[in-house]
């Protein structure tokens, strides 16, 4: 078997991994996407799909891991290719907590809309996060597909918006429930939710960091945006 032929089955292998990530990541965004719905429209009739969709994503990262071992171990890869199925590992268990979220939310809108007092809550207040964060994870995803460290880096520094909103979000419930005490229950699902959707943002931030830790082979883990955009410069 000729070196050319080796390489080409070497990239349709890595081909393969990056479409399964891709669609994995795909079936996330849909959960994530149906999982704000429902809390936009106090509604559960998205819910089940939402929560019938974790087992096909649980599964999907097992598949994933499954496949970058096969190819680590027949094709022995170095360098960038390397980097690429160890970061793609990385993103496929920030998708599967992405989608965690996304099931956590769905629980928690479920137990608002049974417990009927929905429309006195201040609901509205997490629509801004919400569409911040589904759009986060939408954007990761298409820039891991384009290799795009400068949407990578985007993405880093718009995670702080939601940072903030769940803080600002935060005070406004406290103040709920030292004015009104019947609203603590109500509260704390908001509050969980809230911290869902903050914690979908950072899984977006975590896949920004492996595209660049793909592109540039630098761990950025930890780093502050203004040192990882001085190492991005000086490449």
């Amino acid at each position: 078997m000729n070196e050319k032929h080796l390489s080409s089955q070497f990239d349709s292998d890595l081909n393969s991994v990056s479409s399964q990530l891709m669609e994995m990541g795909g079936l996330v965004e849909a959960q994530i996407q149906r999982a704000i719905k429902s809390l936009a429209n106090f509604s559960v009739s998205e819910i089940s799909d939402v929560l019938d969709v974790e087992a096909r994503v649980d599964q999907m990262e097992v598949e994933i891991d499954r496949a970058i071992t096969a190819v680590v171990a027949r094709r022995q890869p170095a360098a960038r290719d390397l980097r690429l199925l160890l970061a793609i590992s990385k993103i496929t268990s920030n998708l599967e907590r992405a989608g965690d979220e996304a099931h956590k939310i769905g629980k928690r809108v479920k137990s608002l809309v049974e417990s009927g007092e929905t429309r006195q809550m201040p609901i509205g207040d997490l629509r801004v996060a919400s569409d911040l964060a589904a759009n986060l994870i939408h954007r990761a995803l298409d820039a891991f597909a384009r290799l795009d460290v400068a949407a990578a880096i985007s993405i880093y520094r718009e995670d702080d918006l939601i940072d903030r909103e769940f803080k600002g979000f935060t005070r406004k419930l406290v103040t709920y429930m030292m004015e009104d005490p019947h609203t603590i229950s109500s509260s704390l699902d908001l509050l969980f939710i809230a911290k869902a959707i903050e914690r979908i943002g950072d899984h977006a931030k975590n896949i920004s960091e492996f595209i660049i830790y793909i592109v540039h082979g630098m761990d950025v883990r930890h780093s502050k945006l203004k040192g990882i955009e001085a190492i991005v410069r000086s490449e």
